[in-house]
């Protein structure tokens, strides 16, 4: 069941490893290319699995292959597409793994040459932790995969790219790049600067009574803060809007304790309990 015939992964990271290591698993590839810019973070991906040769070299890296997956920050998603495309082979795909979308989707497009194809892809799953020593093959199970398709995506290349996120164990969803970004400001964007934010609120003093509560709401603080630097700048209007109105909810909040209002500060909390509860429930574990 071999669906591509080599596979470029630029940035061999968790995510671009894990892809790896899944593709060469499930028997979906015949061979995976690592590109990187350092040449310690390249042989890991080698030890690891998740590449059977490696380079420094973009264009090198690109050649010979028909799917090229695009896992560094999106920040350097322009540049390292200009370098690839004088070398993509003629029928080549380029997907990305990015957290938005609009922005790199329109970007990428306007570099590809003709008779190559960009498609858009976020799949969510990972973890504030990076690099290859932490892929693993399994790491798509369950989760989903966000494709935002355009209408100079060719039919072919959508089913055949949908197919294998499903191949690699990925629930696949369907929506435009505009609409991801919208979406993904809420579900991931915001809940990353809110961690932020409750880490540096708390007091010197309070330092030494934090606990697993306190662990856990902030877990995704500890991302890179240049990878989600580069995010939250490429998807600015639709987090600032996600702010707005998680500002309101907490404004409701302020409002109920300054009145002593018992009565709608558990309403509140009961509210978001229920849909927490039911989200988690309908998710399942990860």
């Amino acid at each position: 069941m071999v669906s591509w015939n080599q596979v470029t992964v630029v940035g061999v990271g968790l995510i671009g490893g894990s892809l790896g290591l899944a593709l060469k698993e499930r028997g979906l590839t015949r061979a995976v290319v690592g590109i990187g810019h350092r040449e310690t973070s390249l042989a890991a991906a080698r030890r690891a699995g998740a590449a059977d040769r490696t380079t420094l070299d973009v264009a090198e890296g690109v050649r010979g292959s028909d799917l090229v997956v695009l896992a560094t920050p999106v920040g350097l998603f322009r540049s390292l597409l200009e370098q690839a495309a004088p070398a993509l082979e003629p029928g080549a795909v380029v997907i990305d793994v990015g957290s938005t979308k609009a922005r790199v989707v329109a970007e990428c497009e306007a570099l590809m040459p003709d008779g190559r194809v960009f498609l858009g892809c976020h799949p969510i799953a990972g973890s504030e932790q990076r690099g290859v020593s932490f892929a693993r093959a399994d790491l798509f199970d369950g989760a989903t995969c966000v494709v935002t398709p355009t209408d100079r995506t060719p039919e072919d290349v959508l089913s055949r790219v949908h197919a294998m996120w499903q191949a690699v164990g990925m629930t696949v969803r369907t929506v435009s790049p505009g609409e991801h970004d919208r979406l993904l400001a809420e579900v991931s964007h915001l809940p990353h600067v809110a961690a932020s934010v409750l880490v540096a609120a708390i007091s010197d003093a309070a330092e030494t009574l934090v606990g697993p509560g306190w662990a856990d709401t902030t877990r995704v603080a500890s991302g890179d803060a240049r990878l989600w630097r580069d995010i939250l700048v490429s998807n600015t209007s639709e987090v600032a809007r996600a702010l707005a109105g998680a500002a309101g909810r907490l404004d409701a909040f302020r409002r109920a304790l300054e009145r002593g209002d018992a009565e709608r500060v558990e309403a509140l909390l009961a509210e978001a309990k229920a849909r927490r509860d039911r989200l988690t429930q309908e998710k399942g574990p990860r």
